[in-house]
Parts: structure tokens; C-alpha cells; sequence
């Protein structure tokens, strides 16, 4: 998955428009950032890594480019 695909996962998830988000964009800027994205995110990525996104794990995200490194290429 390219960087770019990841973006496009996350701004998905956050149901914002394509292209608002960038690597370099804070998440707590962004008003769609919430508990409901962050559970989506968590369940999409068990689905479709196996992978389980801890809480200790999304609180250490900071940037866009911060959770598109978790996701597995």
C-alpha cells in the first residue's frame, strides 16, 4: 500500500473529503479525528492486517504520517 493509498484510507475512515489530508496534517486539527474514527480505524485494521491498534498506540499518533507508518505496506 502507498503512502498516498494510506492517506486515502484514513480520510475514509474520517469520512473527510480527498485531499484534505497530508502526512504533515495533526490529527487533533482535524474535527473528524474522534473516538468514532479511531474505533474505525482500530476495527479496519484488525480486518484487514491482523493487526490490533492499541490505545497506547493511537495516542502516540500525532500526525497523518504517524498512522500511515503503523499501517503495514
Amino acid at each position: 500500500m502507498t503512502l498516498q493509498e494510506k492517506i486515502e484510507f484514513l480520510e475514509e475512515i474520517m469520512d473527510v473529503e480527498e485531499g484534505i489530508l497530508n502526512e504533515d496534517t495533526i490529527l487533533k486539527d482535524v474535527e473528524e479525528w474522534d473516538s468514532l474514527s479511531t474505533l474505525s480505524l482500530t476495527v479496519e485494521i484488525k480486518k484487514k492486517y491482523n493487526k490490533n491498534l492499541t490505545t497506547d498506540e493511537i495516542k502516540r499518533f500525532v500526525t497523518v504520517g504517524d498512522v500511515c507508518e503503523y499501517i503495514p505496506d
